[in-house]
């Protein structure tokens, strides 16, 4: 009991007093703090998963955390994002972004059911994607903004009359899937609206007229302001990053195939915003 003594007259418990002699060894270094951190972790990744992450790193480059675990998910990885995530924090080749600076804006509209409001507009297909310097093609996108679901097709022009015909195959295409469109959104595009036209101000142009007979409606967002129109323009930015970034275009009926199977591919990608759902799983929750 001759601890005890000093137990008692201090603050620290009995325990505390043991813990301390216990690594006295006559030196100051022995009493120095020294790291806590465990040797090992039952759930830390295997050397297996490691090398399964770096290998698919160093074959793709290029791509994005998301990407990542989704091909690795297809090869048998079976932890969630953010294990995938925080395993690659360190790394040299995932070197986080500044951010963009920050701007006050109106709070977020969100929708409550699929086909409550739907996204459209238009990306012009690379030049560089394109061997036949003659040819100009077009990619028309509508996404669900609930469910991100994404419709894709292509055009060799830019005008109302694709702009209409593209409405109509999009209703369908949206109604085979359970889908009534209620709302489509656009920007102030001379294919969508002549809002801003000198001569034609007051004449609604053929989308417009289209929409009406299908009993959608036509909203626009303010002028120079896409990112009111951020879910279809996002997906334009991943379009380049995974799809026109290694493709190429012979003709319309070749860009037609190929988009097709992007469309799907995208539409059976997981999203974070969907708890790691793909679209496709993500509507069936609603149907």
């Amino acid at each position: 009991m001759a601890s005890a003594g000093p137990a008692e007259s201090t603050t620290k418990s009995r325990s505390y007093i043991y813990f301390w002699k216990a690594r006295w060894d006559g030196t100051v270094e022995s009493l120095a703090c020294q790291s806590r951190r465990p040797h090992s972790h039952p759930n830390q990744h295997t050397e297996a998963e490691l090398k399964l992450i770096r290998d698919m790193r160093r074959r793709n480059p290029a791509l994005g955390m998301t990407e990542l675990w989704y091909r690795l998910k297809q090869r048998g990885y079976t932890r969630r994002p953010e294990a995938s995530s925080a395993s690659c924090a360190g790394w040299a080749c995932f070197h986080s972004r500044s951010q963009n600076p920050t701007t006050n804006q109106k709070p977020y509209e969100q929708m409550t059911y699929p086909g409550q409001r739907v996204q459209v507009d238009v990306k012009v297909v690379p030049r560089s994607c394109i061997t036949d310097p003659e040819l100009k093609l077009f990619q028309y996108t509508a996404i669900d903004e609930f469910t991100r679901l994404r419709f894709l097709a292509a055009y060799e022009e830019q005008s109302t009359y694709s702009s209409a015909d593209f409405l109509r195959k999009m209703t369908v295409w949206f109604k085979r899937r359970g889908i009534t469109v209620e709302c489509v959104q656009t920007d102030n595009g001379f294919e969508f609206t002549n809002r801003f036209s000198n001569s034609k101000r007051d004449l609604p142009t053929l989308f417009e007229n289209t929409a009406s007979q299908l009993g959608i409606r036509h909203k626009l967002i303010r002028p120079y302001t896409p990112r009111h129109n951020g879910k279809v323009e996002r997906s334009h930015r991943e379009d380049q990053k995974r799809f026109y970034s290694c493709h190429s275009f012979f003709s319309l009926l070749d860009f037609q195939k190929q988009l097709a199977l992007h469309n799907r591919r995208s539409n059976n990608f997981p999203m974070r915003p969907l708890y790691w759902l793909s679209p496709a799983e993500f509507i069936v929750q609603y149907l």
